[in-house]
């Protein structure tokens, strides 16, 4: 171990997303050990300032996932106390997680994302002025939480989300999903996600079978270099670093592709598509996280 930092693992947290978060540290601290590395981890609260000196913490491997842990919020705390910390800083965490301006920022540079809609919010969740399919999501939320897919005009109760939340929607895109990881810039590959359940949501993501990973996905070469270089360029436009994933859908009947949404903090469970698709790259997880701890900074 001499001669390599100490690791904060920092896990867990209040967010909506603190189990998953749970399960990508504890896989990746495991692996960060087998590296060598001497690895802390510690739970997530407003006492992290005195966790990490006690600990004489040298650098922060952040697993956490949500809110706080992925808009920012940490990464600001984390340079304030000077200590580096694995994925993107703060304004790209910040952008990212805000998936109006995230949008906007990528269609600016030509990245097609699904069509915005107005909402009205009184007792009921509607469009203003559309009427087809559409998608009611937190504007800062991951892991599809809180996501409503509207196919058959029922109508979502506004005490489905909490008070305050900040809604978005937008067109529903009937097609594939697709997902590409994106590691110190460049694009890994395409994977194509078959969920067990209406649409790729939490359970989907995290729990064993609850969907079906095609690597590499089955699309048209076109297509599939197509999601990568604009994985690549959402991942520069939004200044990310060490690891992000983009989200996709391909609607197979116009040839179009849509870029969701871009994940700063994407999981590392074993179940995750990030290490899947890095092992499918011949990159191992071993080597995956000494690229993320010696890709660690401050902003």
């Amino acid at each position: 171990m001499s001669g390599l930092p100490k690791i904060g693992m920092l896990y867990g947290g209040w967010s909506s997303e603190a189990e998953v978060s749970r399960a990508s540290a504890h896989f990746c601290a495991t692996i960060a050990r087998e590296c060598g590395y001497d690895v802390i981890e510690i739970e997530f609260d407003r006492n992290l300032p005195r966790y990490l000196n006690e600990n004489k913490i040298d650098i922060v491997f952040n697993a956490l996932h949500g809110r706080v842990g992925e808009d920012g919020s940490v990464q600001g705390l984390l340079n304030i106390l000077n200590i580096p910390f694995t994925h993107s800083g703060v304004t790209a965490s910040a952008l990212a997680m805000d998936k109006y301006l995230s949008c906007k920022l990528f269609e600016s540079a030509n990245i097609h994302t699904p069509p915005k809609i107005l909402l009205n919010e009184g007792e009921f969740v509607t469009p203003s002025d559309y009427s087809g399919p559409y998608v009611i999501k937190p504007k800062n939320e991951g892991s599809s939480v809180g996501v409503e897919i509207i196919l058959d005009g029922r109508l979502c109760s506004r005490k489905m989300w909490s008070l305050g939340t900040e809604l978005i929607g937008e067109h529903y895109i009937s097609g594939r999903e697709l997902t590409v990881s994106v590691l110190n810039g460049k694009a890994l590959c395409v994977t194509e996600i078959i969920a067990n359940a209406d649409f790729y949501n939490y359970k989907a993501k995290y729990k064993i079978g609850g969907s079906k990973h095609i690597l590499p996905a089955d699309i048209p070469e076109k297509c599939a270099l197509k999601a990568k270089l604009w994985a690549e360029k959402a991942f520069n436009l939004i200044g990310c670093r060490g690891v992000a994933r983009a989200d996709f859908r391909w609607d197979e009947d116009k040839d179009k592709l849509y870029l969701l949404e871009l994940n700063t903090q994407p999981g590392m469970t074993q179940t995750s598509l990030v290490p899947e698709q890095a092992s499918f790259c011949n990159l191992s997880m071993h080597h995956l996280i000494k690229l993320l701890i010696e890709a660690a900074q401050c902003d």
